[in-house]
């Protein structure tokens, strides 16, 4: 019978979600760098899909990181893996706040020239653009980084979130022959 899977608990999602903020963290300076093309004002709705794919992926990694807060409280603790677990949290801490910086100046460069109601000009449009991107390298430097910190958590150590016991365990088909025999039973 199809049927959705069961939900799953705060501290076992953080393997569902964490992907989202990558992705999205990683997508969006290719827009602002497409928002820096063209001549002004029609790099604009680049710049608008740029911020509200870093507001987006900066929200989910604030998410993120609270399943991993959930899930790190039930993981083994030990060894090499602990080193690498308190990395990863560090890391992570450290790429909420830059990501959260970066929101900040984005929507800036956005909204101050509205509220100057100034034309915009090359300066807003293409050099603070690119000069973002430099910043943004930065921050993709520290995700990538704690990405990989979580990585060798569960392809090294073999850390991964645990799934809550109230699951149920789907019964098994019957096989063929075990069929076959019920019926030349009856």
């Amino acid at each position: 019978m199809l049927q959705f899977p069961p939900l799953p608990t705060w501290d076992s999602l953080h393997p569902l979600i964490i992907h989202f903020p990558i992705a999205l963290l990683l997508l969006s300076p290719l827009f602002v760098l497409i928002s820096a093309i063209p001549p002004p004002p029609k790099g604009k709705p680049y710049l608008v899909a740029a911020l509200l794919i870093l507001l987006l992926g900066t929200g989910s990694l604030f998410i993120a990181g609270s399943t991993g807060h959930a899930a790190a409280e039930l993981a083994e603790r030990g060894g090499a893996a602990d080193v690498v677990l308190e990395a990863h949290e560090d890391l992570a801490s450290e790429t909420q706040i830059v990501f959260a910086g970066l929101s900040a100046i984005l929507l800036g460069m956005y909204v101050v020239p509205l509220v100057l109601r100034r034309q915009e000009n090359r300066l807003f449009s293409t050099l603070l653009p690119l000069a973002f991107l430099c910043l943004y390298a930065v921050g993709s430097v520290f995700l990538v980084n704690t990405a990989h910190a979580g990585g060798r958590l569960v392809h090294e150590f073999g850390i991964h979130s645990i799934m809550s016991s109230t699951i149920d365990q789907p019964t098994a088909l019957p096989d063929e022959s075990t069929a076959a025999q019920t019926s030349e039973d009856h």
